[in-house]
């Protein structure tokens, strides 16, 4: 199991995702959204952004933090959406891919809580073409 802290700037924060990655451990990809604050997410990973990461990380939300946290799991959908190469790796996304990112909005929508409206919810889904 990867050891997961809080990185400091993106370099380490792409080293993390890229260890991550490689071994597809969504758990500690979990512990690293975790730990991250949601706004910082755009600045950590600068123009780094990827299908593979934004896969992992939708998983991830909806494996192990939607249950836990459904308001960490939308703030870090709404800051991810606000990171460079956004639009162009969510146009790059298949069918398939898509559904997943669906399921966790859909999932997320049932899970409501009070920080954030369906208004909110149905808003970002948008911005995540859905």
């Amino acid at each position: 199991k990867l050891f997961i802290s809080a990185p400091t700037n993106a370099y380490d924060f792409g080293q993390v995702i890229n260890a991550v990655n490689a071994s597809k451990d969504k758990c500690a990809c979990a512990d690293l959204l975790a730990v991250i604050e949601p706004s910082k997410l755009p600045v950590l990973l600068s123009n780094k952004l990827e299908g593979e990461i934004l896969l992992i990380f939708i998983q991830s939300l909806e494996c192990y933090l939607l249950g836990k946290n459904p308001d960490l799991v939308y703030q870090h959908l709404f800051y991810l959406s606000k990171a460079e190469r956004f639009k162009v790796v969510l146009a790059l996304l298949s069918k398939k891919e898509k559904e997943q990112v669906q399921q966790l909005f859909d999932l997320l929508s049932e899970n409501q809580n009070h920080r954030y409206t369906l208004e909110d919810l149905e808003s970002l889904r948008k911005v995540y073409e859905l």
